[in-house]
């Protein structure tokens, strides 16, 4: 006999409880979701906050919506297997972070007084080393792609007053990592080159245009992940055309090719 579903709710707890009655019908009674566990939704939510993050890239509201509801059902999955074991459930979880965010912004629910966002930054910090934590750099996961990592690590840096004062600075350190990259790795000279040391100097300049970024508000990653998505565009309309044209792109020249790309541009 079929279960029956939950009625919806038009407040935000009711939703929530909604939520809550589902999954656990499903831990119950369905095949697949009984045999779930913390390490076998792993890579599935990985992919979802990837799917939302594809959502917010593209502006899509409908779709930014959708991927929430998504994640937050393996976030209350999590929840759900965690009290099976008696670790933690639910209410457990909400209770931890509502305490860390109110312990942490001592400017709302204490009498620390701030000036800006990076007076907030500096002082969420250096609770987190009270906390407990043996280093400012310590929360950055080491599973993070190196571009957000880098970012995270900087951002973590400038918290506790470790920053350059004046872009213009971090300015001249990029030129400055550019042209030492340039001196010992100029692609015109034939020298082979000593590969593990070319990484490394490379490695540095881009570690010191994300630093810019930081400096004038440009998410690198954001950056980056548009700037492919503009490509793949313009690639496939060249590929596009080169089919509607009979022609196949690796016995095209480059310059027929650009002939399409910069027709792509101008779209």
């Amino acid at each position: 006999m079929p279960l029956t579903p939950p009625i919806t709710s038009t407040t935000p707890a009711g939703a929530f409880e909604r939520l809550l009655t589902i999954m656990d019908d499903l831990r119950l009674n369905c095949p697949w979701d009984k045999k779930q566990t913390l390490e076998s939704l792993r890579h599935l939510t990985i992919e979802e906050v990837y799917e939302l993050s594809d959502a917010i890239l593209s502006g899509d509201m409908p779709e930014i919506k959708k991927e929430l509801g998504d994640v937050m059902l393996h976030l209350v999955f999590y929840a759900r297997i965690g009290s099976e074991t008696n670790d933690f459930n639910i209410t457990d979880v909400l209770n931890g972070i509502c305490d860390k965010l109110v312990n942490r912004h001592p400017h709302i629910y204490a009498d620390v007084d701030v000036q800006d966002e990076n007076d907030v930054k500096r002082n969420w910090e250096q609770i987190k080393l009270k906390e407990g934590n043996k280093s400012v750099l310590g929360g950055v996961p080491a599973s993070l792609p190196a571009l957000v990592k880098a970012s995270r690590i900087q951002e973590k840096a400038r918290g506790i007053g470790f920053d350059w004062e004046e872009k213009s600075q971090v300015w001249a350190k990029v030129e400055e990592e550019l042209q030492e990259f340039k001196d010992e790795f100029n692609v015109e000279d034939e020298t082979t080159i000593d590969h593990e040391r070319a990484e490394s100097e490379f490695g540095d300049l881009l570690f010191s245009l994300i630093n810019y970024a930081r400096f004038i508000n440009i998410n690198p990653e954001d950056a980056l992940e548009k700037t492919n998505r503009k490509f793949i565009k313009r690639f496939q309309y060249l590929e596009t055309k080169a089919e509607e044209n009979g022609q196949q792109l690796q016995n095209m020249s480059l310059a027929e090719m650009d002939v399409y790309w910069n027709e792509a541009k101008k779209l």
